[in-house]
């Protein structure tokens, strides 16, 4: 069982960055697709951004032009810049579309 650990989450006044960053129990190369996700506060879990192992990338709308997916060969990151009010939920990522992470908790407030 592939396990995955979110890591980098934590309180951010509006306007700054966080950096994400995923790691698996094993190494990244084996895997096609990695995706981030969010939960916002009593919203469903939505889709963030993702990477193919071909570098296609593909983002949803509300982070475009903030947010960049990268990957080396250890983890998958998730640069977030410009954070408002709405980018504040849990963070998860996902391999494959199968494996998930426990999350890590973004909060953007002043």
């Amino acid at each position: 069982q592939v396990q995955l650990e979110e890591s980098g989450g934590g309180l951010v006044q509006p306007g700054g960055s966080l950096r994400l960053s995923c790691a698996a129990s094993e190494r990244i190369f084996r895997f096609n697709l990695v995706s981030w996700f969010r939960r916002p506060p009593g919203k469903e879990r939505e889709f963030v951004a993702r990477q193919f192992s071909s570098g296609t990338t593909t983002y949803a709308d509300s982070v475009k032009g903030r947010f960049t997916i990268s990957r080396d060969n250890a983890r998958v990151y998730l640069q977030m810049n410009s954070l408002n009010a709405e980018d504040t939920g849990v963070y998860y990522c996902n391999y494959d579309g199968i494996y998930w992470g426990k999350g890590t908790l973004v909060n953007v407030s002043s």
